[in-house]
């Protein structure tokens, strides 16, 4: 593989004596890693249903390897279903070593296409909420698309500026995660065209960008809070150069120790202004070192935790009653919905997640879980819902096993004839599920079912 002369005299300044075993990684393969949403399956249960051959990666306890040259687990229904996400095996550890709590409110600053936000969310098991920002619009709706493959409801999706959300969300949040912008050169083995984008935009454009972020980040973690910081580079200036300008300009900040694993190498030191000895927390992973392609890691905390009085966000809405087209609908539901969370937008009705601050004035893709449309005299449900949802959960299920090759018809749009699972006289709103996982909804009526599967996710 060709790189650029400054990288290669860059790296061999950098790694000494391993630079030739760090050439000679460029000859391998790449390696593929699919993460398991164990919101929605255990890894001991995904693991026994899984239909290729998977290897645990050994330092994320929900990843593991596949050969991307045999399988497509894209195209598989337990994708659809939201079973699992792909990514690649080094960048699961930024979202895996942040401690995320039940009811924590958690930020990904940077967050499409949606790989760490998935984790996130899914870490929180629908307690507290799951704020997903990033600035393009276009990949923020990526994002959203992956966030509610995953069933993850309490959620603001967001696309700002980061310096913007600071007036709205001034030392709120518990964790943040910054996944930032950044030359991208852990990413050279994997995607040949980031070689061409570092040398159009090199680290020095993307630690101008980095050290804003960090600083408008830490002014929206609440004392207390963990920040972890991570890119997918090894330049010192987008890496251990940046959390030095955090430290400077916000001395209350510490560097918290990385849960360890052997393949990971400690920050340096001497690649810091100050020689600050702390960076040596921070955790550096190099290709030749780990079967994974490089990313940088640094978990910071903010001060001393300090107690805080509940509900610092909007007041809380008035109880109210349910619509009656929704109530009908989720007399057939096990969740308990509070009518103070609802929101009404016209026929859109969403489920907000508690406590959320107002947010009047920011860009927004989506507040909460979009329930679905009111129309007149009936309630339909959306494909959020659906995926937010388990079979257990709602009382109209027709499930079928992954190999029927209605599951594919149904990702496709087509209208199915379920009269084998649900019989001629049966009729309304019922859930499709593959192997007990849900996929969307579906109208009955006569043993046929009318295809609600939402069109821009349809398998082509």
């Amino acid at each position: 593989m060709n790189l650029p002369g400054a990288f290669e005299e860059k790296m061999k300044e950098l790694l000494g004596e391993e630079f030739d075993e760090y050439i000679a990684c460029y000859e391998e393969p790449r390696y593929y890693g699919l993460r398991v949403n164990t919101q929605k399956i255990s890894v001991e249960e995904f693991q026994k249903i899984c239909p290729f051959e998977i290897h645990p990666i050994p330092w994320i306890s929900n990843g593991f390897y596949y050969d991307g040259d045999k399988v497509s687990p894209s195209r598989h229904p337990y994708y659809f279903a939201g079973l699992y996400y792909l990514q690649e095996p080094s960048a699961m550890t930024p979202a895996d070593r942040l401690p995320i709590e039940l009811g924590d409110r958690v930020l990904d600053v940077c967050a499409a296409p949606g790989g760490k936000a998935t984790e996130l969310g899914a870490k929180l098991a629908g307690h507290g909420m799951l704020a997903a920002n990033d600035i393009s619009n276009s990949r923020a709706k990526g994002l959203l698309k992956n966030i509610e493959v995953f069933g993850i409801g309490n959620v603001l999706v967001l696309s700002e500026e980061p310096g913007k959300l600071m007036d709205y969300f001034p030392e709120y949040f518990d964790k943040i995660l910054i996944d930032a912008p950044c030359s991208g050169e852990g990413m050279f083995r994997k995607d040949k065209k980031m070689v061409r984008a570092w040398e159009e935009h090199g680290p020095e454009f993307f630690s101008n960008i980095q050290k804003s972020i960090v600083l408008q980040a830490a002014h929206m973690l609440r004392k207390g809070g963990m920040m972890l910081y991570s890119t997918c580079t090894f330049d010192s200036r987008e890496n251990e150069q940046i959390i030095e300008h955090l430290l400077e300009h916000c001395p209350e900040f510490r560097i918290l120790p990385i849960k360890p694993y052997e393949g990971f190498c400690p920050g340096r030191p001497g690649l810091t202004k100050s020689g600050m000895k702390d960076i040596e927390k921070t955790v550096r992973i190099f290709p030749h070192k780990m079967k994974g392609e490089g990313h940088y890691l640094a978990l910071l905390q903010k001060g001393e935790k300090k107690e805080v009085a509940e509900e610092t966000g909007k007041p809380k809405k008035k109880t109210r009653k349910l619509p009656e087209e929704l109530e009908t609908f989720f007399a057939h539901v096990s969740w308990k919905l509070d009518p103070s969370r609802l929101d009404i937008h016209g026929e859109r009705i969403y489920y907000m997640p508690e406590n959320l601050p107002a947010v009047k004035g920011i860009r927004f893709l989506r507040t909460g879980l979009l329930l679905g449309e009111l129309k007149k005299n009936r309630f339909e449900p959306s494909q959020a819902l659906a995926m937010a949802l388990k079979k257990e959960d709602y009382d109209f299920c027709i499930d079928l096993k992954a190999e029927d090759e209605r599951v594919t018809r149904y990702l496709k749009g087509e209208t199915l004839d379920v009269e084998d699972l649900a019989g001629s006289k049966e009729k309304g709103w019922y859930l499709v599920c593959v192997d007990g996982y849900p996929l969307g909804f579906g109208k009955l009526a006569g043993g046929v079912l009318k295809n609600k599967y939402l069109p821009g996710w349809r398998l082509c």
